[in-house]
């Protein structure tokens, strides 16, 4: 059992982006084909469709059940899974979320805990395997993680109860970003029970001032890993929010990840964490 179990358990899904619209092949279109560039999603654009409502894939026309017509400034990407649409988000919310920003934002913490949102097209890509890629092989791919990782830590600060284990390969980053830092401090002071991994270059690490349990070492899922895990007390329970991030940095800049927020995966991949690391 390892990290790498996990990710190698991921799903592999056919997936596809189609962005359906009159407006499809403006910039925006364009923005979120950079974000899966290398994760091996499809994004294609597909201008004039916005009246019928359809996309066509690999030669297959296949109907957007249940989609109103798309406003003409409004652009939607569909997610299609062999095929079949099965999720949707507009545009503008896809640019709001994730292609107008940058990881600034999170690192010096302009936008924090309790402004996270979600489209439900990122959302529904979970269990899904992908690699992506850190600054400066791409400008928005690792993105999405940082996305998922601060939305974890967010349903573990409304929940105020349950554990949270996060890694940080290098603890010195809880100093030298203070938007992150300020993430834990709040964690901390809720009824969260927060557990910090990474290495650290000194004995008394920035995360020791924090009101936390901190785990140093330097196995190669230390100097590796990254994960975000929120354990509710009771996983299965109608209300609760168990989510977690699993990435493993298979190459310089470069990660293999998925994120879940199946209850049996969540508690399996906390086990072994607090197991284990």
């Amino acid at each position: 059992m390892s990290l790498r179990t996990f990710l190698d358990s991921a799903g592999t899904p056919n997936h596809a982006i189609a962005v359906l619209g009159d407006d499809a092949e403006d910039p925006l279109g364009e923005l979120l084909e950079t974000s899966f560039t290398d994760s091996e999603i499809d994004v294609q654009l597909e201008a004039g469709q916005r009246e019928t409502g359809s996309v066509e894939i690999d030669d297959t026309v296949v109907a957007v059940e249940g989609e109103s017509p798309i406003a003409t400034d409004d652009p939607l990407a569909v997610l299609l899974e062999d095929g079949t649409p099965v999720a949707s988000s507009p545009l503008s919310e896809l640019y709001e979320t994730v292609l107008a920003i940058n990881s600034d934002l999170f690192i010096t913490g302009a936008r924090g805990l309790g402004e996270i949102e979600l489209p439900d097209l990122l959302t529904t890509l979970t269990d899904t395997r992908l690699r992506l890629r850190g600054y400066p092989l791409s400008h928005k791919e690792k993105l999405l993680l940082i996305l998922l990782s601060r939305y974890i830590e967010q349903t573990a600060w409304e929940a105020d109860s349950g554990t949270i284990r996060s890694s940080f390969q290098h603890l010195e980053r809880l100093e030298d970003e203070l938007g992150t830092r300020r993430v834990y401090e709040r964690l901390a002071d809720t009824g969260v029970d927060v557990h910090l991994y990474g290495m650290a270059e000194d004995e008394v690490t920035p995360a020791a001032a924090l009101d936390a349990t901190v785990h140093t070492g330097s196995s190669a899922e230390y100097r590796d890993g990254w994960f975000v895990v929120h354990r509710p007390p009771d996983p299965t329970a109608s209300d609760a929010t168990p989510a977690a991030l699993v990435c493993l940095e298979v190459e310089p800049r470069i990660w293999d990840s998925f994120w879940t927020f199946d209850p049996e995966t969540v508690v399996a991949v906390d086990n072994y964490i607090a197991s284990t690391l």
